[in-house]
């Protein structure tokens, strides 16, 4: 199947690679000319503008685009939908806002074009492993692109579906990364305890590899943090520091609308805000605090 691949980030690029690998044309446009000699060594054929990947496709077309949400995405869709034609596919890929997708789908329909959102989980491993794709739009439009979808998941059978009309896919994407945030905590702050009991000299890479195996709490995130142990088993020019990309607000936010309680995703997110304030003025004041009320030393900086 022809698709033209609109972004080709380090996601989108492997995304390609692995299109090829099963027999798809794809055509790929990215304002770099890196990636796109990157895609053309990989047996893909690069454009240099955007339009050039609208012109190489036959109607109807399928265009799937990897590029950072928000307003990145809404200039990407200015310019591409106008030279679209009705019956055309577009497929966000992105870690779009789900809100954002509904009005996107909104003003695609309203020029007779359909609009996929595929929430993609996989990162830099899928090129290898597949990847997961939630995908939310109509049926018949999804089950056109099923060639497309069945070669970049796991397994054509399997970690992939439509899970709803359009926004659906990015929703559940969404949800699926705040979890992710709990997940991610909880590990970091066990490993935390076991690398704070000093006088048992724990192997942290060790006890994530038994853990690995066997255990109620294996997963791929275990896997990944035994492969970051035992590269830097004491994580050493790591800073403290931990960013978000957005989801795990949206989805505190949702639930926070829908009544939900949602108290371990909430603290996780906090426990990022917290890691970047390095001159924190609540941990100074609370010092002060017990200065004033208890005499408690102060420890100056």
């Amino acid at each position: 199947m022809d698709i033209a691949m609109i972004g080709l980030g380090k996601m989108g690029a492997n995304m390609a690679r692995r299109l090829r690998a099963g027999g798809h044309r794809v055509i790929g446009f990215d304002p770099a000319e890196a990636p796109r000699s990157a895609l053309a060594t990989a047996g893909g054929e690069p454009v240099d503008a955007l339009e050039r990947a609208v012109e190489a496709l036959a109607p109807p077309r399928a265009l799937w685009i990897m590029v950072p949400a928000g307003a990145p995405t809404d200039a990407t869709l200015d310019r591409l939908m106008p030279r679209l034609a009705a019956g055309d596919t577009i497929v966000d890929g992105g870690n779009s806002y789900y809100r954002d997708t509904l009005r996107r789908a909104a003003a695609a329909a309203a020029r007779g074009l359909h609009y996929v959102d595929s929430g993609t989980s996989g990162g830099v491993w899928g090129l290898h492993e597949g990847y997961s794709l939630m995908i939310g739009g109509d049926p018949a439009a999804v089950e056109r692109l099923r060639p497309i979808f069945a070669t970049l998941a796991p397994a054509p059978d399997r970690g992939w579906g439509r899970v709803g009309p359009s926004g659906a896919g990015h929703f559940t994407k969404m949800v699926h990364n705040g979890i992710e945030y709990g997940l991610m905590q909880a590990y970091a702050e066990g490993f935390s305890i076991l690398e704070h009991k000093h006088e048992f000299e724990l192997d942290l890479h060790q006890i994530a590899e038994i853990w690995r195996h066997g255990s109620v709490v294996r997963s791929w995130l275990l896997d990944l943090t035994a492969n970051a142990l035992a590269d830097n088993p004491t994580l050493a020019g790591i800073a403290p520091y931990v960013e978000d990309s957005g989801e795990g607000r949206w989805t505190l936010a949702e639930a926070i609308e829908l009544g939900v309680p949602a108290s371990v995703i909430a603290q996780s997110l906090l426990a990022r805000l917290r890691s970047r304030d390095a001159d924190s003025f609540s941990d100074k004041l609370l010092a002060a605090m017990r200065n004033q009320f208890g005499g408690h030393a102060i420890k100056r900086e």
